[in-house]
């Protein structure tokens, strides 16, 4: 059974498994998970961005955890590439240079390529179908409301639904969508919208070679994607990989 809620899977750092239907209650929370809840969704919405100093004391008191639960957390983000940690100026969002980027697209695009062909091969239910076409629309859909934060988490419910469709649960612990969620932050509100544009017309593509069970063309689609994200980052000005100052 297909869990295709809205629910993040955050399964990035391997600290939670894919979730299924048949589960009826959750695990409590850990600190370090609702550390890296706040921050990945803050950064989602624009509550944290690129270069923005941490503050400790705001951070357990907002989320009433111990001091020490919080640094522990930061050394997990730090990890993931989410959260720098400085010894003069303690914790900070993470900001991506333009190679960074590229690297971190170099890494992604092998393992995307892989959870499309994957998804295409198992896509063979009316449902699973349609869970692909309404991430696809559901991202459409937040890029004319203009919402990043919205953009943002349906972007990471497509990826979640491909994997998970997929099969391959390891997929969804070395895919390093976290830190994609990052760069993605950084640059959205800095992209045309010939470029916005752009990056959904890739979802589509995608969404049609899996719904149509072409793994080969899959694979074609999440390239060609890619191929689109890095012409943007390098169209892109130097302002969009400075850091923010906060």
């Amino acid at each position: 059974m297909l869990n295709l809620g809205n629910e993040p899977l955050e399964t990035d750092e391997g600290k939670r498994p894919l979730a299924t239907a048949e589960e009826t209650t959750a695990p409590p929370e850990s600190a370090t998970e609702k550390v890296t809840d706040a921050i990945i969704h803050g950064i989602r919405s624009g509550v944290f961005v690129p270069g923005q100093h941490l503050l400790e004391p705001d951070l357990t008191r907002r989320l009433g955890i111990s001091r020490g639960s919080l640094r522990e957390a930061l050394k997990h983000l730090a990890a993931a590439g989410v959260v720098t940690l400085n010894h003069f100026r303690g914790a900070y969002i993470s900001t991506l240079d333009r190679k960074s980027v590229l690297d971190l697209l170099d890494t992604l695009e092998p393992l995307a390529r892989l959870a499309a062909r994957l998804a295409a091969q198992n896509c063979d239910s009316a449902e699973k179908q349609q869970a692909m076409r309404d991430a696809a629309i559901a991202i459409e859909a937040a890029s004319r409301s203009l919402n990043r934060a919205r953009y943002l988490d349906e972007r990471r419910r497509f990826y979640n639904i491909m994997v998970e469709l997929g099969g391959n649960r390891e997929l969804a612990r070395v895919m390093p969508l976290s830190r994609t969620d990052l760069f993605r932050a950084q640059v959205e509100t800095l992209q045309t919208e010939q470029q916005r544009q752009r990056h959904v017309a890739g979802y589509h593509r995608i969404t049609k070679a899996i719904v149509e069970r072409e793994p080969a063309a899959a694979e074609r689609a999440v390239q060609k994607h890619f191929a689109s994200t890095r012409q943007t980052m390098q169209e892109l000005s130097a302002e969009a990989f400075s850091p923010s100052e906060h």
